[in-house]
């Protein structure tokens, strides 16, 4: 990779800095992952610097014009793609539906096909994590969220499943919809978690 993927590093890296994910780990481990993932799917840069960047207008207060400065218009585009209106002023739990009904109608209607590559690479790592926390605490890992019902996680990362529909056939579209199989409908990972652990 070149210069746009080592500067998008050291930006997301500054701005994540101190951040922790729900999971407990430091934030930047995500757009870390999400990054490898997308570089296992596309050599472009633009997709690469957007994945490690992905979360820091949203999450890190980050504007999207100093990321169209320092990266260009498509990557702050691309980042766009997946950034949601947090609608600030409202309990995020109430919000929850209407901001991811926002971002699939975005996925539904991109023309780039670097979106489709950066959202696959970011729910994949977010669906990794989800099937390790639950793999450990059972179902009350959805209780972290802002919305805890598990029903409303699986209706959304279905429908992020049928947008990326075109990258069936890689291994990562194949990785994705297995977790969603195992996080949503496979009892035996529960029963196998409480007879290990007790």
């Amino acid at each position: 990779m070149g210069k746009k993927t080592d500067d998008a590093i050291t930006f997301a890296v500054r701005a994540h800095a101190g951040q922790m994910r729900k999971n407990g780990v430091p934030y930047i481990l995500h757009p870390l992952e999400a990054a490898v993932i997308a570089g296992s799917l596309t050599n472009d840069e633009d997709v690469i610097a957007a994945a490690l960047l992905h979360d820091v207008v949203e999450d890190a207060g980050v504007g999207i014009e100093q990321i169209a400065e320092a990266f260009g218009q498509r990557v702050a585009d691309l980042v766009l793609s997946e950034t949601e209106n947090k609608r600030r002023d409202l309990p995020p739990g109430e919000t929850w539906k209407i901001r991811k009904e926002e971002t699939l109608e975005k996925l539904k209607t991109a023309q780039d096909d670097g979106v489709r590559i950066l959202w696959i690479s970011d729910k994949l790592s977010n669906i990794r994590a989800i099937y390790a926390g639950v793999r450990k605490e059972g179902d009350s890992f959805f209780a972290r969220f802002n919305q805890k019902d598990k029903h409303m996680h699986e209706w959304y990362y279905t429908e992020i499943a049928k947008a990326l529909a075109p990258l069936d056939g890689s291994e990562a579209y194949a990785e994705f919809c297995e977790l969603i199989r195992k996080v949503f409908h496979n009892k035996t990972d529960n029963k196998e978690r409480t007879e290990n652990h007790g």
